[in-house]
């Protein structure tokens, strides 16, 4: 199993409306996530905005690449663009992933 860790930049003025729209996430994207691969997924929002999600998934790529294809990730990313700073494109696009050093088994 793949651990998998990225970064976002939320706009400090949106952070309220964005940890809203996180408290009733739609049902047919919750099941798209998982069902194409994204297993253990938080997000994790600090007061200046940054945005540190983790998943754990099979192949982060495939994951990455077959949520795309679904049309509710499609409109999830459209709603949630206005949201980020720094982003040229959809969100699931501007994820900045880091580099695993250190885990304890």
């Amino acid at each position: 199993m793949q651990r998998a860790c990225f970064l976002l930049k939320v706009r400090p003025e949106r952070l309220a409306e964005y940890r809203e729209r996180h408290r009733d996430v739609w049902p047919d994207m919750r099941e798209a996530l998982t069902s194409t691969g994204w297993h253990n997924y938080s997000l994790f929002l600090r007061d200046d905005g940054l945005l540190v999600g983790y998943l754990e998934t099979d192949d982060f790529a495939a994951a990455k690449k077959a949520m795309a294809e679904t049309e509710v990730n499609a409109r999830w990313q459209a709603e949630m663009a206005p949201f980020f700073e720094d982003l040229d494109g959809r969100p699931d696009e501007g994820m900045r992933a880091l580099d695993e050093v250190f885990h304890l088994d």
